[in-house]
C-alpha cells in the first residue's frame, strides 16, 4: 500500500480503564506491524476495538456503548498517544453508562465528544464485515457514514441531527395513528416543520454518500482484481429511493455540488409529500438517506444472495482496502487494522492481502495463533491472555 508524503499518523501508547474484560491495562504499540496473539476471548479483539472507538465513537463489533464499560464497573475511559504530523496528540474518551460520553484533547475537555474526530483515522477489517455485501443495507449505509466521517468531520453533527430530527418526526407519525380526523390536520401541520429539516440534512447526506460511492468505486475494482487474479469486474452505485441518479456528466465541483444539493432537497421535500399519506397510514418516515443502498455487482450479477462465499469476501475486503487507498490518497494513511481476518480467508487471500498491508505505517494484527498470520508480516508480537498483554521478546 502506497502512503502520502504527508507524516504518518499512528498510536505510541494505548491505555484502557474498566474496557470489556480489562481492568486496567497499557500498550506501548511500534511504527509497522504489531500482532496480538492469544485464544479467543482473550482480548485481543476489545484492545484494536478501543483503538478504532476513537477514530469513529462507535464499535465494529455492537451497535451502543454499553458493552464497552467493563461488567461491574460504571464507566470505561480509552486514552491514546497519537503522533500525528510529527508531534503527539493524546486522545481520551470516558464511556459512561446513561451519561453522554465527555472527550478530551491533551488532557482539556472537548466541548462536544465528536471534536476528536479526524485526529486519528482507523480502517478495521473484520468477520463482521462479510455483512457488508451480504447483509441489510443498514450495513453498507454504516460502512459508508463511518468513512465520510472520517474524511470530513463535521458530517458527524449532520449525521446526528439528522438521525434527532428522524427520531422526532417518527415519533410524531405514530402519534398520528391514534390521533382522530380533526387533530390529524394539526399534526400534518407540525410536521411541515420538521420536513424542511429532514430534507436540508438528508440532502447533504445523499449528496456526500454518492460523491464517497464513485470515489470508492475505481478503487474498489483495482483491489478486488489484485484479490482475484482474473476474476470479475466489482461495481458499486449509490441507490437512492428518493432521488433518481445524476447524470453521467456531472464532476464534483463546487457550483456543481451546490446545485446537486438545492436538487437533492427539492427532491426529497416533494418525495416527502408525495408519501404524506403512507407515512401517516403507517407511522414511519417513508423518505430520506436512511432508507437508501449501496448496489454491489460481479460482472452485472448482484453480489448478494448470487456470489460465492469467496466472492463474498474478497468483495468485503476490496471495499476496505478502498477506503484505506482513499484515506491515504486524500491525507495520510491511517492506522490499518485487521482483527482476526486471516483465519477466515484462504492461503491464497490470505497471501495476496498481506503483500497489500504489509508496508503500511503502522498494522494492528489479532490471531487466535501465530500460524494465522503470513510470516511475511513481521513486526512487533505480544501475547494476549486473560486481559493480560505481555511483548515478546
Amino acid at each position: 500500500m502506497s502512503s502520502t508524503s504527508d507524516p504518518p499518523v499512528r498510536v505510541r501508547h494505548v491505555s484502557l480503564i474498566d474496557v470489556r474484560n480489562y481492568a486496567n491495562v497499557e500498550v506501548s504499540l511500534e511504527p509497522g506491524i504489531n500482532t496480538f496473539v492469544g485464544p479467543n476471548g482473550q482480548g485481543k479483539t476489545n484492545l484494536v476495538e478501543a483503538v478504532g472507538y476513537l477514530s469513529t465513537l462507535g464499535s465494529h463489533r455492537v451497535a451502543t456503548d454499553a458493552p464497552l464499560i467493563r461488567q461491574g464497573a460504571d464507566r470505561a475511559v480509552i486514552r491514546a498517544d497519537v503522533v500525528r504530523d510529527d508531534r503527539s496528540i493524546l486522545l481520551e474518551i470516558e464511556i459512561t453508562a446513561g451519561k453522554a460520553n465527555r472527550a478530551r484533547i491533551n488532557r482539556s475537555p472537548a466541548p462536544r465528544t465528536r471534536d476528536i474526530l479526524g485526529i486519528l483515522r482507523t480502517v478495521t477489517f473484520a468477520p463482521e464485515d462479510l455483512a457488508l455485501v451480504k447483509g441489510d443495507p443498514s450495513e453498507r449505509r454504516r460502512f459508508l457514514d463511518d468513512l465520510l466521517i472520517q474524511r470530513q468531520p463535521r458530517l458527524a453533527g449532520t449525521r446526528a441531527d439528522y438521525d434527532r430530527v428522524l427520531k422526532q418526526r417518527n415519533a410524531l407519525l405514530k402519534s398520528s395513528g391514534s390521533a382522530r380526523r380533526s387533530n390529524r390536520d394539526e399534526v400534518v401541520r407540525t410536521l411541515e416543520v420538521w420536513d424542511e429539516q429532514l430534507a436540508r440534512l438528508g440532502a447533504e447526506i445523499i449528496v456526500a454518500r454518492r460523491e464517497l460511492t464513485s470515489a470508492l468505486q475505481p478503487l474498489a475494482a483495482h483491489a478486488y482484481a489484485t484479490l482475484v487474479p482474473r476474476g470479475s469486474t466489482i461495481d458499486m452505485t449509490y441507490r437512492s429511493v428518493t432521488v433518481p441518479e445524476l447524470h453521467d456528466d456531472v464532476t464534483a465541483d463546487d457550483d456543481v455540488t451546490a446545485d446537486e444539493l438545492a436538487r437533492t432537497y427539492t427532491a426529497v421535500l416533494s418525495e416527502i409529500d408525495r408519501r404524506r399519506n403512507d407515512e401517516l397510514d403507517r407511522g414511519i418516515t417513508l423518505v430520506g438517506p436512511h432508507r437508501d443502498d449501496v448496489d454491489m455487482t460481479l460482472a452485472g450479477t448482484p453480489i448478494k444472495g448470487y456470489a460465492s462465499h469467496g466472492e463474498s469476501w474478497s468483495a468485503a475486503l476490496a471495499l476496505r482496502l478502498a477506503a484505506y487507498d482513499l484515506l491515504t490518497a486524500e491525507s495520510t494513511a491511517p492506522v490499518l487494522i485487521l482483527d482476526d481476518v486471516f483465519a477466515e480467508l484462504d492461503t491464497q487471500r490470505r497471501e495476496l492481502l498481506a503483500e497489500r498491508v504489509h508496508s503500511a505505517p503502522q498494522v494492528l494484527i489479532t490471531a487466535a495463533v501465530p500460524n494465522d498470520v503470513p510470516s511475511s508480516l513481521q513486526g512487533a508480537w505480544f501475547d494476549v491472555n486473560e486481559g493480560v498483554v505481555t511483548p515478546r521478546d
